[in-house]
């Protein structure tokens, strides 16, 4: 039960970027077309979960027994930036399409503090392997399904008439926050589940 409130509450209650608010510059860079926002979506979610996984071996295999916890930004930083390297190979050889259309976007994801934020936070929280692992891809899943949803709403509003001042980016930030105000309404929920499953 513990991982189904670890992953409803890193999807709706925390999402990373509604609630926490990283990985904003994809979230607003990336969201004019769904499908362009959810191919970052997908590269940011499997990005994620390799980093979190080789993040999490490294931090308490190399760094913790060799008493280096100082290196422990450079050292996840090095590993996310190899992780997109090979993201970014893929894409070119699988999908040029996609590759194409996230162009400069996709080395972004090498400084996407979302990624980093993650890796950090289940080394924080004390997470063993699995919990960590459900904590990554719940929260990468949270990113896509605000990509997604802020995407949508983007290109419906491109369709309607908006008053020439708040055209472009100042309605996109409009927006952005009523969608995390619309996901603040879950709050209550993981305390709600943890009185159902008698996790308090």
């Amino acid at each position: 039960m513990e991982y189904i409130l670890i992953f409803i509450t890193a999807i709706f209650v925390n999402n990373i970027v509604l609630s926490q608010f990283l990985g904003i510059c994809p979230f607003l860079g990336v969201s004019k077309k769904v499908s362009t926002a959810s191919g970052m979506g997908m590269a940011v979610t499997f990005v994620l979960t390799l980093a979190t996984l080789v993040t999490y071996f490294i931090q308490k295999y190399v760094l913790d027994p060799n008493d280096l916890g100082y290196l422990q930004t450079i050292a996840f930083i090095l590993v996310i930036a190899a992780l997109v390297q090979m993201v970014e190979i893929i894409l070119k050889k699988v999908s040029p399409s996609l590759y194409q259309a996230l162009g400069v976007f996709l080395p972004l994801i090498t400084t996407n503090c979302c990624i980093l934020g993650v890796a950090i936070l289940v080394i924080q929280k004390d997470y063993d392997l699995l919990s960590g692992m459900v904590y990554a891809i719940s929260t990468a899943l949270g990113f896509y399904l605000a990509m997604v949803l802020f995407a949508g709403l983007r290109e419906q509003m491109e369709m309607n008439k908006v008053p020439k001042a708040v055209e472009g980016m100042p309605l996109a930030l409009i927006t952005a926050g009523l969608l995390a105000m619309a996901f603040m309404g879950f709050s209550g929920v993981d305390g709600g589940l943890r009185l159902l499953f008698g996790l308090d």
